[in-house]
């Protein structure tokens, strides 16, 4: 005779976090999601090391002890932040993705009003952004956040005072039919809004980094974010959407 099926419970969101070199930030930065997620049952978490030279890989397979949820995707060498992030929105399983950083700066307690807001959104799935209201960052990498979002706001009228926020919330599908390149996670108001999904700003604590230092120099960011944003101009422009569509 054959087993009954079982029916398991869809998640309510999936959390994708990329990581590179954070050895020291894995375990504080897990158990502070454990710990805030639990009204957000059933979940899963989805921690991507971007090909990492430390204990990075290490750490987040230990980890396991305090988040069952977790689940561990590694890239054999360092594609980028997007890259990272793709693969693992590619392998979440829930309808909602919030992205957060593994640093220790972005406070997952903000996600269940985040994702409470996109839950009761009327319409198209919207993207949630979790703008930073007051950086905790060095004064330089702070007015060079603050040009670039200025003029990130200005060329692509994206409508987002934070278009670099590393908390995001959106569907799961909506971000796999965007055309897929590193400096995306930058540009999600734009190219989202662009496909019909609306924006929603929340307002987020942002805090100082646990341990080490960012990746991003203010002037590799400056050269690569202008080329990027250029590029996603042109998509706008070239993005042409009927405004309904009907069957005969």
């Amino acid at each position: 005779m054959s087993e009954p099926r079982q029916e398991h419970t869809p998640l309510r969101i999936t959390i994708v976090a990329a990581v590179l070199n954070e050895a020291e930030n894995i375990r504080p930065v897990i158990s502070e999601i454990a710990s805030a997620l639990q009204e957000l049952r059933p979940f899963e978490v989805i921690f991507v090391d971007d090909g990492s030279t430390d204990a990075t890989l290490r750490e987040l397979v230990a980890c396991r002890d305090v988040l069952p949820e977790l689940r561990v995707l590694s890239h054999d060498r360092c594609c980028g932040k997007s890259a990272a992030l793709h693969t693992g929105i590619h392998a979440a399983r829930a309808r909602w993705v919030a992205t957060i950083d593994g640093d220790g700066q972005d406070d997952p307690r903000e996600i269940a009003p985040m994702l409470a807001l996109a839950e009761g959104a009327n319409g198209a799935a919207p993207l949630v952004v979790g703008v930073r209201l007051k950086r905790n960052d060095t004064l330089s990498r702070r007015l060079a956040t603050r040009f670039a979002n200025g003029l990130r706001r200005r060329l692509l009228q994206d409508g987002c005072p934070d278009t670099g926020a590393p908390m995001k919330l959106f569907e799961r599908d909506a971000f796999l039919r965007l055309p897929q390149f590193e400096g995306l996670h930058r540009f999600l108001p734009a190219l989202l809004g662009t496909y019909g999904h609306p924006l929603l700003c929340y307002s987020v604590r942002h805090r100082a980094r646990l341990h080490g230092q960012s990746k991003y120099t203010n002037w590799n960011r400056a050269l690569v974010g202008l080329r990027d944003m250029i590029g996603v101009i042109w998509l706008q422009k070239r993005t042409v959407r009927p405004k309904r569509v009907t069957e005969a």
